[in-house]
């Protein structure tokens, strides 16, 4: 009989591992999911900012993965488009005048995780009132990509508000609350709660 051969690795580092692997690939999914999607993208000719999916992707990624992992994600993207890697729409990258609106999608994906933490109750007053909840919490979360958007549009561009504004707001707002309603109805998986 062979004596036990004893593992120098603890038992509590191996779930300390998988769990780590597990973060990792879960926040590099989502930033892979925000940059593909992103590519769905159509350029208007007075503005240097594009029509996107983005903006879903993010609220989508947010939702699903939760408000730390969503943010994770969004740094991840930002962070790679900064060093000049083609993540962003065109498979384009640096820090462009929109790239304002990728830091957006930080504080975007913040806000739609607490969407996806809503628990919806039995009964249809019950579910109403947690997709009114839900949806609330995404359209202020697509709002919220306009801020950092917006003021780094103006720096980018020295254009005056007037224009910041019909460049980087007007056009995107009927997307945008489609999207949020689109990205209310994504429930997050109980594995990833």
């Amino acid at each position: 009989m062979r004596p036990a051969v004893r593992s120098n690795t603890a038992p509590a580092a191996v779930p300390l591992a998988r769990r780590v692997a597990r973060e990792a690939a879960l926040i590099i999914g989502g930033a892979a999911a925000i940059a593909l999607i992103g590519q769905i993208a159509l350029p208007l000719p007075f503005t240097p900012v594009p029509v996107t999916l983005g903006t879903l992707a993010a609220l989508g990624v947010g939702g699903v993965l939760g408000s730390r992992r969503g943010l994770a994600a969004v740094a991840l993207l930002a962070a790679a488009a900064a060093l000049g890697a083609p993540v962003l729409a065109g498979w384009s990258g640096g820090i462009t005048a929109s790239f304002g609106y990728v830091l957006g999608y930080g504080l975007a994906a913040l806000l739609a995780g607490r969407a996806g933490t809503v628990a919806v109750g039995r009964g249809t007053p019950a579910v109403l009132r947690a997709a009114a909840v839900r949806v609330g919490l995404m359209l202020a979360a697509s709002a919220l990509v306009y801020v950092p958007g917006l003021l780094w549009l103006k720096a980018a561009t020295g254009a005056p508000w007037n224009a910041v504004f019909v460049m980087g707001l007007a056009p995107f707002v009927v997307g945008d609350l489609l999207k949020s309603f689109a990205a209310a109805l994504v429930v997050r998986p109980a594995a990833l709660r």
